[in-house]
């Protein structure tokens, strides 16, 4: 039989540990909007995927996740900004393949590190790239590409998003394996790139799924190819780049990301509300040609680590410069 003093003493302990201070971190949060920076205009990939995320992290956190489009400069003014932010939680970065991988082997000073200024905290999307032409060039896949580009070297045009960006090194691939000679057209992110190639300033891009399906479905561009290894399901009747320049792959990734010392309960916090999120905003993903990349703080670090060993390779091996 429980005694008087038994209840008592429990009561008491209870009282005490609630009396407790909690360890820093595990204090609420948020109890303030969040704000989570994009370091590219809005249009594109790695804008539309923050802005599928967030309106669904908003309603897990319960407090406002206000998208901060800080474009310029291949990502970096913007990822910048993001690591010299307070690590208290209340600012991410959607980092991307181009900000936090692609960057380190092209810029010689760049004024940030991928690894050592911030805390990976959760995958949120991938996707290839899709191949795309102006119709007005009246070229229908990619072998009509490579014939034409051999026949008039230098003159098919070809945008992206700045020099260093996942679409240009996409081109400079393509040129590379298919021993081809386009002329590059850089812009300041891909949105206005993908805006040139409707107008037909320029002839091709190698874009966002998000971005170009819209335009391929009302006839404004021409598919040629997606840039994974095969087709995709979701889109069978597209051919891969590589059924005609074997070896040919990239894909574009996007993941949050906090400045370095952010406390390690609110990235836990912030990654099970974004794991919570994509499995019911892939039906979402789907219709853009967007794929969940579920992946936790751990896992994206490794992934980081390994892209940028992969890009920095080809980058150095392809002698490109972004500075």
């Amino acid at each position: 039989m429980t005694t008087r003093r038994e209840v008592l003493s429990a009561t008491a302990a209870t009282a005490l540990l609630g009396a407790l201070p909690r360890p820093a971190g595990a204090q609420t949060w948020p109890t303030r909007p969040i704000r989570m920076i994009v370091a590219f205009a809005p249009g594109g990939f790695t804008d539309i995927a923050a802005r599928i995320v967030s309106e669904r992290l908003a309603t897990i956190l319960g407090q406002p996740v206000a998208v901060d489009n800080r474009a310029g400069a291949a990502g970096i003014i913007g990822t910048e900004a993001a690591a010299r932010s307070a690590a208290d939680g209340y600012t991410l970065l959607m980092g991307t393949i181009s900000t936090h991988a692609m960057n380190v082997g092209l810029y010689r000073s760049l004024s940030y590190d991928p690894v050592a200024d911030f805390a990976p905290v959760s995958g949120v999307a991938s996707s290839p790239n899709l191949l795309v032409a102006h119709p007005s060039k009246g070229i229908r896949d990619v072998a009509a590409l490579i014939a034409r580009a051999k026949a008039q070297p230098g003159v098919l045009t070809y945008g992206s998003g700045g020099n260093g960006t996942s679409s240009h090194l996409a081109g400079e691939l393509f040129k590379s394996l298919a021993g081809v000679d386009l002329l590059h057209v850089p812009f300041r992110s891909t949105a206005p790139a993908a805006t040139a190639l409707v107008s037909g300033q320029v002839d091709l891009m190698f874009d966002t799924l998000p971005s170009a399906l819209p335009h391929v479905r009302d006839g404004r561009l021409t598919a040629l190819g997606v840039t994974s290894s095969q087709r995709l399901p979701s889109l069978p009747e597209i051919p891969a780049v590589a059924e005609t320049v074997p070896g040919f792959e990239m894909g574009v990734w996007t993941a949050l990301f906090a400045p370095a010392g952010t406390p390690r309960a609110v990235i836990e916090r912030v990654d099970a509300a974004t794991r919570e999120a994509l499995p019911q905003l892939a039906p979402r993903f789907a219709e853009l040609g967007l794929e969940p990349f579920s992946a936790g703080p751990d896992e994206v670090a490794a992934h980081l680590r390994a892209e940028i060993a992969k890009w920095t390779g080809v980058i150095r091996q392809a002698r490109i410069t972004a500075d």
